[in-house]
């Protein structure tokens, strides 16, 4: 079955949606299977810069079916807006789905997270406080509210006077917060009703025809391997699992549905947010990796925090993800440096690890293990093809790919949909 899976190896941020985007000029089905609006994928194409929060990113391309899957959390006046900024842009969202089964984002999902963060004080998580995590914990309760419910007014009043009456007990009572209006959430969330209800749809037979069909499907997480909440740096991660498994769950298919999967690695590394981070810079290198790579948050604005590129990290999401090779993002952003640093190993107490450490506590201790590779101090933006490029950045890519041990198949010099070049064959 021709299902494609692409998938974050670090901690987000890898820019994935230009691969979706790249990829989806072939596929007939785009599917973002978790998350929520805490992720923005950027795509610049002919001159436009498009920044996606729960679109799919192949909604640039006609022919392809845009789903928001069952796994992912939605905030239904976010998705209204980002429908009608990509209309106004000229990109039809006609075949925009979203599943019936996937949850909603209410207000106090959204009070609860500012509370919590304040509350947490110095050991807040680095939430986007956009409600994410409230979410995805009242679905594991089971006292979530999904998108069908608000086609039955009665089951959606139900299930809403039930969860504000006690969202507003904890509000109170725990972070002295003032009571949510659960009628007006009730009239908002129905008056939005008209707009979602030709969108809304049974994503998991959907997809699941198609791939009987032979069509080409890619799934999209948000997010990423060390942000997964099961394989992260935990507590200091997202609420749901981005790792290439979550399609299962997320989208409904099955494993054997998928037949490959692409890691997307940036070139360098970054994270937002609190947590361990080993090759963590902060000099004058990791002030120009932010400035040249214009690392900031797609949604947040939030600076991002800048290092040398981890392979002991991406090993251990080769591993997770099974990837059947990589694609490698912001290559031309290291192209001032003499020299480029690459962590292939850490020590701590004597030990050298070159796989990730199983205890958290070492991790935070440890200290990386850096290969020296030659920079190629020249603008390679203009460059087409993998030959063009200079011998030091072959061989930077050819290095990393031996160190994660699969090939790297794409590599993008600059944010243009032309300047990702294609590795099959290249000398």
């Amino acid at each position: 079955m021709p299902g494609t899976v692409i998938v974050g190896t670090q901690w987000g941020d890898e820019g994935k949606g230009r691969f979706v985007d790249n990829l989806s000029e072939r596929a007939d089905f785009v599917v973002r299977y978790q998350g929520g609006h805490n992720a923005g994928h950027t795509i610049v194409a002919d001159g436009q810069t498009l920044k996606l929060q729960l679109v799919p990113s192949g909604i640039l391309h006609s022919r392809v079916t845009a789903v928001i899957g069952n796994g992912v959390v939605v905030d239904p006046a976010v998705l209204l807006a980002e429908l009608d900024m990509l209309e106004a842009k000229g990109v039809s969202t006609a075949k925009v789905k979203l599943s019936g089964n996937a949850h909603l984002i209410m207000p106090y999902h959204q009070e609860l997270d500012r509370a919590t963060e304040r509350f947490l004080g110095a050991s807040k998580l680095g939430t986007t406080k956009r409600g994410i995590g409230p979410a995805y914990a009242d679905k594991a309760s089971r006292i979530g509210i999904r998108v069908q419910d608000l086609l039955d007014a009665g089951i959606f009043k139900k299930k809403l006077d039930l969860a504000v009456r006690e969202k507003n007990a904890v509000l109170a009572k725990v972070y002295n917060r003032l009571p949510l209006d659960g009628r007006d959430i009730y009239e908002s969330y129905l008056a939005m009703l008209p707009r979602l209800e030709p969108l809304i749809a049974d994503t998991v037979f959907l997809v699941n025809e198609a791939l009987r069909d032979g069509r080409e499907v890619l799934f999209e997480g948000a997010q990423a391997t060390f942000l997964d909440l099961d394989h992260g740096t935990y507590p200091y991660v997202t609420s749901s699992n981005p790792i290439s498994g979550g399609v299962c769950t997320g989208a409904g298919v099955g494993p054997r549905a998928i037949d490959r999967i692409v890691g997307v690695v940036k070139a360098y590394l970054t994270r937002v947010g609190e947590g361990p981070f080993p090759t963590e810079l902060f000099d004058e290198v990791g002030d120009m990796l932010v400035e040249r790579g214009r690392e900031f948050g797609t949604n947040t604005g939030r600076r991002r925090r800048p290092g040398w590129l981890d392979v002991v990290m991406l090993r251990h999401a080769v591993m997770l993800n099974t990837c059947t090779e990589l694609a490698m993002t912001k290559l031309d952003v290291l192209s001032t440096l003499a020299e480029i640093k690459v962590c292939v190993a850490y020590e701590a107490d004597g030990v050298r690890y070159e796989h990730l450490p199983y205890h958290q506590t070492v991790l935070h201790h440890v200290t990386p293990v850096f290969e020296t590779l030659p920079g190629w101090r020249c603008d390679i933006s203009t460059c087409r093809r993998f030959s063009d490029l200079p011998p030091q950045a072959r061989d930077y890519v050819r290095r990393v790919e031996t160190l994660a041990g699969v090939p790297v198949t794409m590599v993008s010099v600059g944010p243009d949909r032309d300047q990702s070049l294609n590795l099959d064959g290249a000398a």
